[in-house]
């Protein structure tokens, strides 16, 4: 398999660069850099600072995805999962998270709070037409195969 080579960038010297946590990981860890404790109150939403930038290659996209983890013990998940770096954004990473837990969810620095995925992306040139092919399908959906 070949291995992508992304370039980043601290942005302050406490932050941690993406981890991936196990040989066969599909996602690196994003750990939080915060100024100081960052403090969700449930049903609130914050932007949990990284710390880092990256120069994605052009044809790829960062995928910023939730913890399994985070969500099934503390209810903590992301806004806009999964949420898109595009190749040419060279800005802080940060992750939009939710508190659906019922009670106070605390961000230190060092924290692992989201994951990374690097996956290609494939542009598409659209083309206006006045009718399109049916399939079996057709118009079915949200739930049209059953729940």
């Amino acid at each position: 398999m070949d291995i992508l080579k992304i370039k980043v960038k601290k942005l302050r010297s406490q932050a941690v660069l993406p981890t991936y946590m196990s040989r066969h990981a599909a996602g690196m860890d994003l750990f939080a850099c915060p100024e100081e404790e960052l403090v969700v109150e449930p049903g609130c939403r914050a932007v949990v600072p990284t710390g880092i930038a990256l120069a994605i290659p052009v044809g790829f996209e960062g995928q910023v995805r939730p913890r399994s983890g985070l969500a099934l013990h503390r209810g903590v998940t992301l806004v806009n999962a999964p949420g898109t770096i595009d190749a040419d954004y060279r800005g802080e990473l940060g992750v939009i998270i939710i508190n659906h837990g019922t009670e106070k969810f605390s961000v230190l620095p060092g924290d692992r709070i989201a994951q990374l995925v690097i996956a290609p992306v494939q542009l598409a040139t659209l083309e206006q037409v006045d009718e399109l092919d049916e399939t079996d399908r057709n118009e079915g959906g949200f739930g049209h195969t059953g729940f």
